[in-house]
């Protein structure tokens, strides 16, 4: 695919039909991690800075979107400037410069989507929009020779979507959550039984030493390949008021919980699978570091499936990701007056 530059309106070839090495450096600003990366050929990643503010929200129990967008503001031009640096690489050394358009808090974009316009407009290089989602599928393709088609499990804070991955670009939304995501699900079941944010990675380690069978709890009747997680939840809170003050078994809830959702979320994605004929799978997103969910997703592979899921650092938010969807992935924004959106488009 062809690119212009934004001053020259020179043309540059991105992508994997370039015929040259392209490095493409990407900001991701959606949430609360302020990255900066720089990945040659949408696969090989030359650096990769993030900057959490975990423990900034941890005091709030949750992310603060005005006090994100203004710590994004401190860290923008220092996490730049560490990509470079820990890359040996220069500005003119830059393919194109890509930026997270949404969907994420709008505040939070802003500031990423900005600082990548600016660097493309100073520079004279492409600027390229990405959308978050997509983004995160495209983790699976850095250190990898994977290629569509697959299907792939998209499992974050605000997203569970099963998707039909036909090509780079032609990505099609099969099935997806009713109500909460799970990321969702698990920080509110994590408040309900008093654990600290974030919840969900804590409840996941307290799992691992509970007894997913001590509780039985329903899984969500949905049609088709979408899902439903606001009647387990309800099902965790009667669960935790039956005990009217005593001792809560923490761990055994966890871990039942924790049955119930990865259990209900590779049923779905393997009748995809199986319905599809595909033979490649995937799991992508923030949740997709979760122990149980990832291992229910690799024990696909004993019935002959490949399966792919990122590094632990490329599930949570990261611009490495969004630099690999800007090289693969045709359905780019692309215009450099584009505005930033908080829900998927």
């Amino acid at each position: 695919m062809e690119k212009k530059s934004l001053f020259s309106e020179k043309s540059v070839k991105i992508g994997p039909q370039a015929g040259c090495d392209n490095y493409i450096m990407a900001i991701e600003s959606s949430c609360d991690e302020t990255a900066c990366a720089i990945v040659k050929n949408g696969r090989e990643v030359i650096s990769n800075i993030v900057a959490s503010q975990i423990k900034t929200h941890e005091k709030f129990g949750g992310v603060i979107p005005e006090i994100a967008a203004r710590e994004h503001l401190d860290s923008i031009n220092v996490v730049v400037q560490e990509a470079f640096d820990q890359s040996g690489l220069k500005p003119e050394d830059i393919t194109a410069f890509a930026g997270t358009v949404g969907p994420g808090l709008v505040g939070c974009l802003l500031v990423g989507l900005n600082a990548t316009k600016t660097l493309a407009l100073v520079h004279d290089k492409p600027f390229i929009g990405v959308n978050h989602l997509n983004a995160h599928l495209c983790a699976n393709y850095i250190d990898t020779d994977l290629k569509p088609p697959f299907m792939a499990l998209l499992v974050s804070g605000g997203h569970t979507q099963i998707i039909d991955v036909e090509s780079y670009s032609k990505q099609t939304i099969i099935g997806e959550t009713i109500d909460d995501a799970v990321g969702e699900a698990y920080d509110k079941v994590a408040r309900l039984i008093g654990l600290p944010y974030p919840g969900g990675p804590r409840l996941d380690k307290l799992a691992q030493e509970g007894n997913p069978k001590a509780f039985e709890l329903p899984e969500g009747k949905v049609d088709g390949y979408n899902f439903s997680f606001s009647g387990l939840k309800t099902a965790v809170l009667r669960l935790v008021k039956s005990f009217d003050g005593q001792q809560l078994p923490v761990n055994d809830i966890c871990a039942s919980f924790q049955e119930c959702v990865s259990k209900t979320l590779v049923k779905k994605l393997r009748k995809a699978v199986l319905e599809r004929g595909y033979n490649q799978v995937v799991i992508a997103g923030g949740v997709a570091a979760n122990s149980e969910i990832r291992k229910k997703v690799f024990d696909l592979e004993k019935e002959g499936f490949r399966v792919c899921a990122p590094p632990m650092k490329y599930c949570t938010d990261n611009a490495s990701m969004v630099a690999s969807c800007a090289y693969f992935n045709t359905n780019t924004f692309d215009d450099v007056d584009v505005e930033v959106f908080s829900r998927v488009k």
